[in-house]
């Protein structure tokens, strides 16, 4: 279900759906998207494609978006708000910073393998709207760092964390999620974050012996 917020990130004025009816629509038009660009690619892909896979009228997509581009963008604002909420709901109950980055990489493979699509949408972005591209990872990069800084504030962690460290935590999870969401499912999510996780506690320096 999308939420207010969500809805409030993707519509602008009149287009904000203003009713239950309006706001089912406008979901089923961004789940449609997501299957007719994931599977064809923006080039390839149709605003009749997606309304045919939503069920609506051609007019009801016209009620909400002016283009295909529009609703691509939308679409991209709405994939990078339903990762933020999957992490913010796999981090409920955890306490410990490291904790919560094994949980919001956990729910974030759990939500890539289930939406494969994200990663060819988010890809094809760079080429498409490269401001929606860095948009997506820079609000994704920020969320990371905000969770860094609390846990520098708790004690959990080194007290000369950068925002490079949180880019380079983001490059590991997508890259990650590419392999063991997309490619292959070798090893489950909770495999993965372990993985991941050791390395933020241990780093891959050879100890004193």
């Amino acid at each position: 279900m999308m939420t207010t917020d969500a809805i409030s990130a993707i519509s602008a004025g009149p287009k904000e759906p203003r009713t239950e009816r309006g706001r089912k629509t406008l979901r089923k038009l961004l789940d449609a998207a997501t299957l007719e660009f994931g599977e064809k690619g923006f080039h390839e892909a149709s605003i009749s494609g997606i309304t045919r896979r939503a069920g609506t009228a051609l007019g009801s997509f016209y009620t909400y978006f002016d283009s295909k581009d529009a609703i691509f963008r939308a679409l991209v604002k709405d994939l990078s708000a339903q990762v933020g909420a999957h992490a913010v709901t796999a981090m409920e109950g955890t306490s410990g910073t490291l904790e919560k980055e094994h949980a919001a990489l956990e729910g974030f493979l759990k939500f890539a393998r289930e939406h494969k699509e994200i990663y060819r949408i988010i890809d094809e972005t760079e080429f498409v709207d490269p401001e929606s591209y860095h948009a997506h990872y820079q609000g994704t990069a920020e969320r990371i760092f905000g969770r860094l800084q609390e846990g520098m504030a708790k004690g959990d962690l080194r007290s000369d964390l950068q925002e490079a460290h949180a880019w380079a935590l983001m490059g590991m999870n997508v890259f990650l999620g590419l392999k063991y969401a997309i490619w292959s499912d070798e090893m489950s999510a909770e495999e993965i974050a372990d993985v991941a996780n050791g390395v933020l506690k241990r780093g891959i320096a050879r100890g004193p012996e």
